[in-house]
């Protein structure tokens, strides 16, 4: 069974590294926006996804569109909506455009604190590439969508929730919406605020891909 990483915004390959399950493949942010990741996806049969922040916000994605090839599914700070409104708690614009000049005034390295001895899960990348990031995050709202698929039942595989109570960047509600998209999913609340799943709960993680593969 293949398992795909979808990658956060502006995050490194290196965010993986404590993580010991066999991955086919780890995508990044701008191979998920240009749709690489969609058309290595189209000519599988069946695969697992493992989706972090922007990363699981595709996942949701690839959800509604591969249902039948899914045979699990782990988010990581996922959310189907960045953006407050109304009825969400999210991001203001002004706290995303933050995220974007805390990245460049520390160019990667210790963005959001990384753990020490721990490896960084952000890098640098282009002006263009990050705002490209970014104009995603606004805009993107699959909530709609994704109660639609509630409705089909057309997700029996195995899902796996991971959400930090305190993480600054996608709201643990969140959680809350997806665990009711995903009725039959095992969800954990994380202590503490740590975006930086990958870094921060490897062991969790890699026990979700292994009884996702049994």
């Amino acid at each position: 069974m293949k398992t795909f990483v979808l990658n956060g915004w502006a995050s490194s390959q290196e965010a993986w590294d404590l993580c010991l399950f066999e991955r086919e493949r780890i995508f990044t942010y701008t191979e998920l926006l240009d749709g690489v990741a969609e058309d290595v996806l189209e000519k599988e049969k069946e695969f697992i996804l493992v989706g972090w922040s922007m990363g699981g916000s595709y996942a949701l994605r690839y959800v509604m569109k591969f249902p039948k090839k899914l045979k699990g599914l782990i988010l990581l700070a996922a959310t189907p909506r960045m953006m407050r409104d109304n009825n969400w708690e999210g991001m203001t614009p002004r706290r995303l455009a933050a995220l974007e000049m805390g990245l460049k005034m520390t160019k990667g390295e210790g963005f959001f604190g990384t753990p020490e001895g721990k490896p960084n899960p952000y890098k640098m990348d282009s002006d263009e590439n990050l705002a490209r990031g970014l104009e995603y995050l606004k805009n993107t709202d699959l909530r709609l969508d994704l109660i639609d698929l509630l409705a089909s039942g057309m997700i029996r595989c195995p899902v796996y929730i991971f959400q930090s109570e305190n993480d600054g960047i996608v709201r643990s509600q969140n959680a809350k919406f997806l665990s009711a998209i995903f009725p039959h999913a095992n969800v954990e609340i994380i202590s503490g605020g740590e975006h930086a799943l990958p870094v921060a709960i490897p062991e969790k993680i890699d026990i979700a891909v292994a009884n996702c593969i049994l």
